[in-house]
């Protein structure tokens, strides 16, 4: 509530207050007895009406003013779900499933995937600090870069330190983003991924995981940050999981991430429902995200 609105309705309840104490002392100015007589309990009457009015026209104005931020967030939640792929489309011998779960109405994480003109699939997926609104709008605005500079030739390297010089400029300097920029060719199954500070994605494979380590800081703390692209084959069989931090945090446990892996281990068939199922809503505080890759057979 506004300080002013506040200040309105405790106004009125200051004067509902006051005609019920004249009420009972039979006075406007205890201890002295006035008005006297029967004029008293009209004016009581007419008082506590006109503080009830004066509240109840403040407590309108907040509903109002809340009615209007509901809606304004449901239509941001719209639209940022038409920002986020609902389905993506796979290459031949892969499958992609994702989760997207905001803590709030809308969330400040990001993923996506992009098809290149050369055949291969950028990966992308990033977390903005903080939640709601200003995180998604940051969120909105990286999307936008990303794609505004994908092309066939991409660097994820460069891409990476345009994005950061970007929002070392143009962002306040305590919001920042951390995320992963994966090119995954079907045909080879070799992947060039730059990771900016974001949680490692796992590798799964035939009993064992690798981690895609950061090869970067987050984007948007120091403008002459560098970033650095590697490589790693994606075999036949594997899986290939990128999530947000909202998702380790959810999951109790002294290590999170290791149930992570045994749940991609055991559960090849359906991962996802099996990651999905770690999660506990008691710790449950930040935006989910999950973008799964399964390669399940040759292209």
């Amino acid at each position: 509530m506004p300080p002013a609105t506040r200040i309105v309705a405790l106004a009125g309840m200051f004067i509902q207050g006051y005609a019920i104490w004249s009420g009972v002392t039979r006075s406007l100015v205890w201890p002295v007895i006035w008005p006297e007589g029967f004029v008293l309990f009209p004016i009581v009457i007419l008082l506590y009406f006109v503080g009830y009015s004066i509240q109840n026209a403040a407590l309108a104005s907040e509903f109002i003013r809340k009615t209007q931020l509901e809606s304004e967030q449901a239509a941001a939640a719209q639209i940022q779900r038409t920002l986020q792929p609902e389905r993506i489309a796979a290459p031949a011998g892969y499958a992609i499933e994702t989760c997207y779960q905001p803590f709030r109405i809308v969330g400040g994480d990001y993923f996506d995937a992009i098809d290149l003109p050369d055949g291969r699939i950028l990966l992308t997926i990033a977390d903005v600090s903080g939640k709601g609104m200003p995180a998604a709008l940051l969120a909105a605005n990286i999307q936008a870069l990303v794609r505004s500079l994908a092309t066939e030739a991409v660097d994820l390297a460069e891409l990476a330190a345009r994005i950061n010089r970007h929002l070392c400029r143009h962002t306040p300097g305590n919001r920042f983003a951390t995320a992963v920029f994966a090119v995954l060719d079907p045909a080879s199954g070799v992947i060039v991924y730059t990771n900016a500070g974001h949680n490692a994605p796992i590798l799964s494979s035939a009993g064992s995981a690798v981690t895609l380590e950061p090869t970067g800081m987050a984007l948007g703390w120091f403008e002459t940050a560098s970033y650095d692209a590697r490589t790693m084959i994606m075999p036949v069989g594997s899986l290939l999981l990128l999530f947000t931090d909202g998702l380790p945090d959810s999951i109790g446990g002294d290590d999170p991430e290791a149930r992570i892996r045994e749940a991609l281990a055991n559960r090849r068939t359906d991962a996802l429902t099996a990651v999905r199922a770690l999660v506990d809503p008691k710790f449950n505080e930040d935006d989910v995200t999950v973008l799964l890759v399964k390669r399940v057979g040759g292209t």
